[in-house]
């Protein structure tokens, strides 16, 4: 089902002719008087409710909305599968910008398209979105997650997505080095903003040697200041990757991180990293195992934000989310093993897995 009354051509051409299809329902949101212009996607409810962020962006087409909601959605639908949780994949985005065009108005407008879906798409925070936020659209919408504990709700997730990926880099170490302590391991972090100071806590704590980078210089400066030791910054991505005796890239800043460019340049013998979407297209995964690189499925190592607000709707227990997040570890071993003994990229083998736990899941609904 696709709800796309009065869509513009373009859009309708993204919708029907995407090479990310099985959706199973889109909805292009438009309410004049607070300026909100939204598509909610919902990839798969095969194993619940989707679950999914929403992004504030200012796209420069409705058809790049689409197009992006589509790939977001499809990704929560495989992120949700590999961390145990009864969820499906959904994302929506708000078109425009956050600074310039957020208001409550907007967040009460989109509250209540959502609340439409009655319970089918389950919402929470992404870029562009906050906790503050969440608790607006929460005054609509009862199917809304990421709200701050005045009001019911769990508040910032990135402590719990850097613990998981701090967990997936241990297990990255134990699968290539038999050893999974990053003690004297020589890290590189790139984005070291909500979820990425979370990390460089973790690996200093360990001992690790880190070095970061970050658009913002503040961010940095943030980092250097709390960490006068063991922590080292550089000038750029490109200069990161590059670094000498490098151990493991930890993207953690946009999607795409992973090119044509970055692969043959990288270092490291391990990438793992929390941002989404970080092959930048098929193939990537492919030329990593060719150079002998170890990659951590981005959507299965930084699943502990998601882990944090699905538990929200069960009533939030930070240390039960804690112990679910940390099994993120062998979750990430099982999908090392699953890529050894099928002869696959482990991005490959993560796909393969989530996709059968949803298979099973709509076969089951289906009887």
């Amino acid at each position: 089902m696709t709800d796309v009354t009065g869509a513009p051509a373009d859009v309708l051409h993204t919708l029907f002719h995407s090479d990310q299809g099985g959706h199973e329902q889109v909805v292009l949101c438009q309410d004049r008087r607070s300026g909100l212009k939204a598509v909610i996607a919902l990839h798969s409810t095969a194993l619940g409710p989707a679950l999914g962020g929403t992004r504030f962006y200012p796209y420069a087409s409705e058809q790049e909305a689409v197009a992006d909601a589509l790939n977001l959605a499809r990704g929560m639908s495989y992120k949700n599968a590999m961390a145990g949780l009864d969820h499906g994949g959904g994302k929506a985005v708000i078109i425009g910008d956050p600074e310039r065009d957020k208001s409550e108005e907007l967040l009460l407008a989109y509250g209540r398209f959502v609340a439409s879906l009655g319970g089918r798409y389950v919402t929470a925070c992404d870029v562009g979105t906050y906790v503050a936020d969440m608790d607006v659209v929460a005054r609509e919408c009862r199917w809304t997650t990421g709200r701050s504990p005045e009001n019911g709700g769990a508040g910032d997730s990135s402590v719990l997505t850097a613990f998981g990926v701090y967990q997936g880099m241990r297990a990255s170490a134990a699968h290539l080095w038999g050893d999974p302590s990053l003690t004297g391991r020589r890290v590189g972090v790139a984005g070291v903003g909500k979820v990425g100071h979370h990390l460089v806590e973790h690996l200093r704590a360990e001992g690790a040697e880190v070095l970061v980078t970050d658009v913002r210089e503040e961010a940095v400066g943030r980092i250097l200041a709390a960490h006068p030791t063991g922590v080292t910054a550089v000038a750029d991505t490109a200069t990161l990757i590059r670094a000498e005796g490098l151990d493991i890239y930890a993207p953690c800043a946009l999607g795409g991180a992973l090119d044509d460019d970055t692969v043959p340049a990288l270092t490291a013998r391990i990438v793992c990293g929390a941002a989404n979407n970080q092959l930048a297209h098929p193939g990537v995964e492919k030329d990593l195992a060719d150079r002998g690189i170890l990659y951590a499925p981005d959507y299965v190592v930084n699943a502990g934000g998601v882990i944090q607000v699905a538990d929200e709707l069960h009533g939030f227990d930070f240390e039960r989310c804690k112990a679910k997040a940390a099994k993120i570890y062998d979750t990430t071993l099982a999908i090392f093993a699953r890529a050894k003994e099928d002869g696959i990229p482990p991005a490959a083998a993560a796909d393969r897995i989530a996709e059968q736990r949803m298979h099973e899941a709509a076969v089951k609904r289906a009887h």
